[in-house]
């Protein structure tokens, strides 16, 4: 995953690591153009048929000229806005800073399309996520949802934006059998034989589960509180650093899922009254049964 999951939990607003607001606000500006770049070039193809189809890890995880396009998108406006910025993106991999100019220490954390099985299918849940980091955490990430107009980000040190705005989320459910809970599956199919017991646990003790498509998305409405919680192993870098930042600026607490025979590593979401019991659940602790 690159640097790890717990590089963006959040702190409070006075131990916020290296906190510049107007650096963060800055960044989070270059965050939202790059993804409206990117939204632009999605949205464009989305009727049409499907060109330059190919697979990534297995036959199941594919990638298409949609991706590259909004992937150029994104890192034209990064080399224009940020030059001395390194940038780690899914399909181009990772690039340092342009040719003579010394880099800054931050690098993009950027996936051009998050969910690209159901941009293909046409199933409307896919995003753009573009965050910006150092050697800290996450300081600024945007979550875009093209179809639906909308966008979700953070800060460091500041509140969860929703479209621009100040976003609070609900109190959401006080117990775990009342909790609405996100989570996704792998593309390897012996890796999805696991997370299925891992559901066989889970189901009987939560309200129920939602498996969206775009853990960046998921992550985004994990901190509006349209989702309770969420968790999932295999995800990347670019799936989450803007959307664990979300969720930690409203207030959830985030937990790396090591790394274990057979199982990627992972993340979860959750507020503090259900993360401890989600976490023994979804790892299989003692007294998760």
């Amino acid at each position: 995953m690159g640097r790890p999951p717990s590089a963006a939990r959040g702190v409070s607003d006075d131990e916020a690591p290296g906190a510049d607001p107007q650096l963060e606000r800055e960044l989070l500006n270059v965050a939202r153009t790059a993804a409206a770049a990117a939204a632009v070039e999605l949205l464009a193809r989305y009727d049409a048929a499907p060109e330059g189809l190919a697979t990534k890890t297995t036959a199941t995880d594919p990638v298409s000229e949609a991706d590259r396009a909004a992937e150029r998108a994104i890192r034209a406006v990064l080399a224009g806005r940020r030059p001395g910025d390194a940038v780690l993106g899914e399909e181009g991999g990772e690039t340092e800073a342009a040719a003579g100019i010394e880099g800054t220490g931050l690098r993009w954390v950027v996936d051009p399309l998050d969910g690209t099985v159901n941009y293909l299918y046409g199933y409307p849940q896919w995003s753009v996520s573009v965050a910006c980091e150092d050697a800290a955490g996450t300081i600024a990430g945007i979550v875009l949802d093209p179809l639906r107009g909308e966008e979700v980000g953070a800060t460091r040190s500041g509140p969860v934006l929703l479209d621009g705005r100040p976003a609070n989320r609900e109190p959401g459910a006080g117990s775990l059998d009342v909790a609405l809970v996100a989570t996704g599956f792998a593309y390897d199919a012996r890796v999805r034989d696991r997370q299925a017991d891992v559901l066989h646990r889970l189901l009987p003790r939560v309200r129920d589960t939602r498996r969206g498509g775009s853990a960046a998305l998921d992550l985004a409405w994990t901190a509006l509180g349209r989702c309770d919680a969420y968790f999932e192993r295999g995800v990347k870098a670019w799936d989450v650093a803007a959307g664990a930042l979300a969720c930690v600026r409203a207030g959830l607490e985030l937990h790396e899922l090591p790394a274990r025979e057979g199982d990627p590593a992972g993340l979860l979401a959750a507020p503090p009254a259900l993360a401890g019991e989600l976490l023994a659940l979804v790892t299989g602790s003692p007294g998760a049964t």
